[in-house]
């Protein structure tokens, strides 16, 4: 188990910026995968971007130049930093992380936190 729980989430104006955290509690052993994830229309959960194995991110095209998404080591946080929001950026943001080399390839997650919401109002 790799208990991860998310914050930052919060209410703010269009154009706005908001930065969420994800904090994995206990020691991690070993090279992690990490994403962050919110519901899309029909999907539960549809990936917002990550950080695969080998360092890189990644990010959907209605995310790329708002969002970034950076790892903190020291802190086993990772952070994603949302500019420029906009009202369709409005949901609950899950954080997620693996570790088996097949399931991040594939974007694949077995750790998952409880989310936190994010609402943008025009």
């Amino acid at each position: 188990q790799l208990p991860l729980v998310e914050s930052g989430g919060d209410s703010v104006q269009a154009d706005g910026s908001l930065r969420l955290s994800c904090v994995a509690s206990g020691y991690i052993y070993g090279d992690f995968c990490w994403a962050w994830f919110r519901p899309a229309p029909g999907k539960e959960r549809a990936g917002v971007g990550g950080i695969d194995l080998d360092g890189s991110a990644y990010y959907v095209d209605s995310v790329k130049g708002r969002f970034t998404i950076s790892k903190d080591d020291a802190t086993n946080t990772l952070h994603l930093q949302m500019n420029n929001l906009r009202p369709g950026d409005t949901a609950m943001y899950y954080c997620a992380a693996d570790h088996n080399y097949v399931r991040c390839a594939n974007h694949r997650y077995d750790f998952w936190g409880q989310g936190t919401q994010v609402t943008v109002s025009s």
